[in-house]
């Protein structure tokens, strides 16, 4: 047997950004902290997405460029999207 091939993990296709909400009085031109992590794919987005979301956070997701297609998941829509079925990326979309 050769050597072990160096394996490169996948790029980053996919964020979730989670805004901290301070206790206590803001000033009007102060912004909650936010925090970005970066996954591989929508699944392990969503998973970490659950939890930020569940923890009361405002929760924001989308598609880090140049991956396509390009989402943009909004604070609104967030449940929604955790709910919906990820698609396996294969492209043609036929079983074997």
């Amino acid at each position: 047997m050769g050597h072990a091939e160096m394996v490169q993990p996948p790029a980053p296709a996919w964020y979730v950004t989670f805004e901290i909400r301070k206790r206590g009085l803001l000033s009007k031109k102060e912004r909650s902290p936010r925090e970005t992590r970066m996954f591989a794919t929508e699944a392990e987005a969503k998973m970490f997405a659950r939890v930020k979301l569940e923890s009361g956070l405002v929760v924001f997701a989308g598609t880090v460029n140049p991956h396509l297609p390009k989402r943009l998941i909004l604070s609104d829509a967030v449940a929604d999207w955790i709910d919906e079925r990820t698609e396996p990326s294969t492209g043609e979309g036929q079983e074997s």
